[in-house]
Order: structure tokens, then sequence, then C-alpha cells
């Protein structure tokens, strides 16, 4: 039996991929800001654990991995699942709208991850998956900002990935692609209210009636992405990152090779700055 730790647990990914642990016969500590509504989500699971948490309070984030190695001895699988988008162009955008997002896809997610990364070096084991997006690997107008957060993520994952290893701990950054959850919805994404007419006429203003349009349209399946996520978890040598959905492989086999093509074009330049091998 594992022992996962989920944020955002209330809905969404969060709470597919708590369902679809408690089945495969694993334990989880399930988070969220309101855990009232847990416990009648998933019923009174003996391997189940609801716990307070907001991810962007450090001194929650302590106490929430203290009760969850209080009640199962361990912390096998941290999922840094608790997010928000927020959907407008980079100078739209203000800086208190800026400052909340990264409080929660950023400073949050560290937070919580070095709430549980010495219960993780004490026992020598762990897997931390951090919820990225396919904004995290590929930017897009109108996604600046989020997609920002989501890059950070994927650096921060990439080097505690090298920092962790020789201490048995494992980490994926989880790329996914547009699956039909309620990102798109106003529970889970902000709209800049500072629009500037400007962009109506740019690919700004074409995102803004894409994400409008394509609202549970999206080409993912948040059923199959869960049961995917358990198989990762469980895997013995998961990759460092995992796209999820053809949207995300297509956009990241894509962006591999605009970036070959124009690194090609402008190698010369780029290597010209080299002290010469003789000096």
């Amino acid at each position: 039996m594992r022992v996962w730790f989920i944020t955002g647990a209330s809905r969404g990914f969060g709470a597919l991929i708590t369902q679809e642990a408690l089945n495969a016969g694993d334990a989880v500590v399930a988070t969220a800001r309101n855990p009232e509504g847990l416990a009648a989500k998933f019923g009174n699971h003996a391997n189940l654990l609801t716990v307070a948490l907001d991810v962007t309070n450090e001194e929650q984030a302590n106490k929430a991995a203290e009760q969850a190695v209080k009640r199962f001895g361990r912390i096998d699988i941290l999922l840094n699942n608790a997010g928000f988008g927020l959907l407008g162009a980079v100078e739209e955008a203000s800086a208190a709208e800026i400052e909340k997002v990264y409080a929660t896809n950023v400073f949050g997610l560290l937070k919580v991850t070095r709430a549980v990364l010495p219960h993780m070096r004490r026992q020598r084991s762990g897997h931390v998956l951090n919820v990225s997006s396919i904004g995290g690997y590929v930017s897009y107008p109108g996604w600046g900002i989020y997609g920002s957060t989501k890059f950070a993520v994927e650096s921060l994952s990439e080097a505690l990935a090298m920092e962790v290893e020789a201490l048995g701990i494992k980490v994926t950054v989880v790329e996914p692609g547009f699956f039909r959850t309620d990102f798109l919805d106003d529970s889970s994404l902000s709209i800049s209210p500072s629009s500037i007419p400007d962009y109506n006429e740019t690919p700004v203003g074409a995102m803004r009636a894409f994400a409008a349009d394509h609202n549970h349209a999206q080409p993912g399946d948040p059923a199959r992405f869960a049961k995917a996520m358990i198989t990762l978890a469980h895997s013995e040598n998961p990759p460092l990152r995992m796209p999820f959905g053809s949207d995300t492989v297509a956009a990241i086999e894509a962006k591999n090779a605009s970036v070959a093509k124009e690194l090609a074009a402008w190698r010369e330049l780029a290597v010209s700055t080299d002290f010469p091998k003789d000096a």
C-alpha cells in the first residue's frame, strides 16, 4: 500500500486521482482549503485522511504533513495538484493577479514540497509529482502569466530531481494538455478584468474566444488521466517529464523541432562569443 498526499483534492484531477488511488488499495491524505466535503465525496474510508490545507500557508503545510505521517507512518507519493489559471495578455495582468497565481502555483507548491521532503528523506524513498501543463513547455498568447508559473514548476522539478535522486526520492513533472475538467470555468480560471481593446484583434482576443468556446469540449478524458496517474505513480522508473494528451505530445514535438531549426540557423553567432581556443 502506498500513501498519497494530494493537494487540491476536492475537485477536478485531485478528486479523480484520490478516488482511483483508494480504488487501487492505496491510502490517501486528501487536502483542500475546505475539506468538509471530502468525506461526503469519498465516504468513510479506512485509508482516507482529510486535512484542511491552504497551500499558501506554510504552517498548515507542515502540520498536514505531520498529520499524514502520524496516521499512516509515511508519505510515498506527493501530488502537488493545487493551482489555478489566469487568462489575459501579459500587459493586462495586474500585480495583485500575478502575485495571487504565483502564491498558489509556485510558492504554494514549494511550501508543501518543503513540508513533505523531510519525511521522504528520513525514509529514503518517495515520489514527488508536480502538476505542470502543456503551458509549462510551450507558451501561448493570453496564458503568459499562468504559463510562467508552470515554467517555474518545470525548472524546480528538474533541479529537485537531481538534488534528491541520491536520497532515494524521484521527481516527475506532469504535463497535461486540455482535459474536459472545470479548468476553464470561473472556479479554476481567472480572466484579467483589465482588458485592453488593442489586444482584441490579436491572438490574445482569439484565445479568449477559444477558451469560452472550448470549455467542456476539450479532447482529454479526465477519468483516463486519473487512471494513468496511478500507473505512473506505481512505476519503478518514472520519467522526469510525463506529458498527457495527444495535444501535449504534438506541441512538444513542434517546439523541439522549432528550437532545433532556430539553433541551427543561429549557431555560428551563438558560439562566436567564446574566447578563442588558443587564448
